[in-house]
């Protein structure tokens, strides 16, 4: 099912090569932001906010001080406390550095320890801070897009930030990643800043730059302005903070590997390994309908064809309604259909060696179901539905005991929980003018506090984040979740690349689903012809079999192939990563990638040739290779294409003949001995 793949050795020119080592004059530059708290140096914090109509700078110098530190697991935690005297308010900075990265966090928490209300606190900025360039080249902003669910989800972008410019950035309806994503790098010269932005909920950024060389950073919660009762404590979003110098991919790759040795899940001790997922056809139509045995019969099927699932997938629609599966807030499984609960479906999938994942949309409250009937108190939007209020402490308290108790009775092993609606004007219209943001401020609160008690109760299950597909990819969240569906803009391949290419920057471990055909539609059915080219197009570390398993006449044979090469290749994609063209949707253009992974000496390139692209040729220069080393490249099923010196696969191109339109190649090299 490949075409023939001809490489060649063209002489190019190649990008510096630069360790992937975190050097001790990067980890001193991250340090410098988390000085001035360390060191009580209070007009100079990175962080502000008015309090009673005062400015901080002016407040803290005047407050009582109290600083602890600990360390542990690579990391050291300073825990530095001011408290004002006159109304008993506390501000708690939780800060941590990291040994072996240039990466620094803090978040802040404020509580009222006095007998009355406090003062008005706003403008609660959980960064604000100055950056300056030398005399070298100028501010270069790379983020990108969130997941608004559009073929241009996740893609990259650049903004010059030259004099006078400003830029803003916020999250949009009150999910963090619905427009833009949470995650900044700042590159100037040689060296550069990256800033991401832990906030599951409505936060705002302005990156000013004045007329001499400097950039203020502002960032937190887009609205704060509210009095403390006695014993109420709020917090700000996550800041973190990680520097670099090199190529502004070199500090990528850093963030990607401290993202993996600190800041993503890891169940039963263990980063998430890739996996295979499948549901039944058409997920969402076939759960409103699907009862025991259709279930088992389509666990049954996949594996009589021969593809190993991981898990299976049951999606929304499990519970009681009688409006289509949005008709959320009745959280048991529907008795007509699952008179036995899904405990039998689970334990047919765990006797064939398969685990369980449960489609869970707990803050959304449709009208007429359990919640909403029962405790509309609870509900943003009461009787008629809306928003499961997480800062109430009695519904948080229920929803915790219940979902715990559908997981444990129906032996469900991943918990996927979805939201699927924009809560922020719910969360204004609760607040009081004296209390604006507040309701927000709990729910987010409440909302994190509940993954993490599941995690405690559950210590080795994974939770999958959906909203919507990934508009809250935020960095509290993926610390607790991996996205299992990254966007419900589905299966397109020039969309699915794109995505591939943007996020892989900022998360190693997401995931979508394929039918491996251009020809499907979302809903999957029929039988539609398999191409190679569409099946890696989407193809992630997490990747979920969507085709019509009750079709006998489906080309299974290649469906099988195509997996077990994914198998083969996947773990590659906890590598570096290196885009090696520009990202583009063009039908006439090239798209490439490689994932490296230095210290074992291996790695893959994945390339697209779109259905206009011209020419049949595309030339790579690959990334931090062992320049005297000799390398053996292979196409993905085993057939050799090349043996060559790290330096001239670095120096001098490697070319990638494509002849079909559109078409894909994946290449796997491995280090050997010395040319």
């Amino acid at each position: 099912m490949y075409p023939g793949l001809v490489l060649v050795l063209l002489l190019l020119a190649a990008p510096a090569a630069w360790s992937l080592s975190p050097n001790a004059e990067e980890i001193r530059s991250a340090k410098q932001y988390l000085a001035p708290v360390i060191s009580s140096e209070a007009e100079r914090l990175p962080f502000s906010f008015t309090y009673g109509g005062r400015p901080s700078a002016e407040l803290l110098p005047r407050w009582k001080r109290k600083q602890t530190k600990r360390s542990s697991g690579g990391r050291t935690l300073h825990k530095v406390t001011w408290t004002d005297a006159g109304t008993g308010l506390e501000l708690r900075c939780e800060a941590v550095e990291y040994r072996d990265f240039p990466t620094v966090e803090w978040t802040l928490y404020f509580r009222n320890t006095g007998a009355a209300d406090t003062p008005i606190l706003e403008g609660i900025q959980a960064l604000d801070t100055t950056i300056q360039r030398g005399s070298g080249e100028e501010f270069l902003l790379h983020h990108n897009v969130g997941s608004p669910n559009s073929q241009r989800d996740y893609a990259p972008l650049e903004t010059p930030l030259g004099p006078g410019a400003v830029k803003k950035v916020s999250a949009a309806g009150g999910r963090p990643t619905n427009t833009d994503l949470s995650y900044f790098n700042f590159a100037w010269g040689n060296q550069g800043l990256i800033l991401a932005v832990g906030w599951p909920g409505q936060w705002a950024s302005e990156f000013a730059r004045d007329k001499g060389t400097g950039l203020h950073l502002r960032a937190g919660q887009e609205l704060t302005h509210f009095t403390l009762h006695p014993g109420e404590e709020v917090r700000t979003p996550l800041i973190a903070l990680q520097t670099w110098q090199g190529d502004w991919l070199r500090g990528q790759n850093l963030w990607r590997r401290w993202m993996m040795a600190y800041s993503m899940p890891k169940p039963g001790g263990r980063l998430p390994k890739p996996m295979m997922l499948a549901s039944s056809s058409r997920a969402y139509q076939e759960m409103i309908g699907a009862d025991e045995a259709s279930q088992i019969m389509h666990i049954d099927r996949y594996l009589a064809e021969g593809f190993k699932l991981d898990y299976w997938w049951m999606d929304a629609g499990w519970y009681p309604q009688q409006h289509g599966w949005p008709q959320v807030g009745t959280w048991e499984p529907d008795p007509k259909r699952f008179p036995r609960g899904l405990k039998p479906i689970s334990d047919h999938a765990h006797s064939r060696g398969v685990k369980t994942l449960l489609w869970f949309e707990p803050e959304r409250v449709a009208e007429d179901t359990w919640l909403s009937n029962n405790h509309p108190e609870w509900i943003l939007g009461g009787k008629k539905g809306g928003l499961l209020n997480l800062g109430n402490p009695d519904a948080w308290k229920w929803l915790v005991e219940h979902i715990d108790g559908v997981l444990t009775q129906n032996g469900i092993d991943l918990y996927r929980q979805d939201f699927n609606m924009d809560p922020l004007d719910l969360w204004r219209k609760n607040d009081a003018p004296d209390r604006q943001g507040i309701t927000e401020n709990k729910h987010v609160v409440g909302y994190l506090a509940y993954w993490d008690e599941l995690r405690r109760r559950h210590p080795k299950m994974l939770i999958d984040s959906c909203a919507s597909g990934g508009r809250r990819n935020d960095l509290e969240t993926m610390r607790r979740a991996v996205p299992l569906w990254r966007s419900d803009y589905a299966y397109e391949p020039l969309g699915h690349q794109g995505m591939t290419y943007g996020l892989s920057m900022w998360l190693p471990y997401h995931g979508t689903g394929t039918v491996a055909s251009t020809k499907a539609s979302y809903y999957g059915g029929g039988i539609s012809p398999v191409e190679p080219y569409a099946f890696w197009s989407n193809a992630a570390p997490s990747l979920g079999c969507g085709v019509d398993i009750r079709e006998k006449g489906l080309d299974y044979a290649t469906l099988r192939k195509l997996y077990s090469e994914w198998r083969k290749t996947s773990p590659l994609y906890y590598g570096d990563y290196y885009p090696l063209t520009p990202c583009s949707y063009a039908e006439d253009a090239w798209m490439a990638w490689q994932f490296n992974r230095p210290e074992k000496g291996d790695g893959m390139v994945q390339a697209f040739c779109h259905a206009n692209c011209a020419g049949d040729t595309l030339t790579v220069t690959l990334r931090d290779l062992d320049p005297e080393a000799a390398y053996t490249v292979q196409q993905v099923d085993g057939t050799p294409v090349v043996r060559a010196a790290g330096r001239l696969l670095m120096e001098t191109g490697l070319a990638v003949r494509i002849p079909d339109k559109p078409g894909a190649a994946v290449l796997t090299y491995r280090r050997s001995a010395t040319p």
